[in-house]
């Protein structure tokens, strides 16, 4: 499972590769294009790159001084796709529906108890 930071980076890596073959990213370019919130250092970085690769997300072929040429695999592509179908999942029932079912329940309870009262 990935983290915040790394599916940032997955899905600024996915916009820097996209024809899907290696591209030559420079580690700046990486930083600079993190939201302010998730801000991470160089070695921050290569830890997520690092962790993508060992995750089959991401393919490195070679790490320069800050300069990496690598590719966002099919499963970095998938992981992406999974979490946006995730978000887009979120069953959220609308307040009125919850409504009608409190006024359902409190009609059934009035009419059981009036049914009971009838039959006693």
């Amino acid at each position: 499972m990935l983290d915040a930071k790394s599916l940032i980076v997955l899905k600024i890596l996915v916009k820097e590769c996209k024809n899907g073959g290696y591209k030559i990213v420079e580690s700046r370019d990486i930083i600079s294009a993190m939201p302010e919130k998730f801000k991470v250092d160089y070695d921050g970085l290569k830890n997520i790159l690092t962790f993508l690769e060992h995750s089959d997300c991401i393919s490195i072929k070679y790490d320069d001084d800050g300069v990496f040429c690598l590719c966002v695999l099919p499963y970095g592509y998938k992981a992406l796709e999974n979490k946006s179908q995730q978000k887009k999942n979120t069953n959220t029932i609308p307040v009125g529906v919850y409504l009608l079912l409190l006024l359902s329940v409190i009609i059934s309870s009035f009419i059981g108890s009036l049914l009971a009262k009838l039959i006693i």
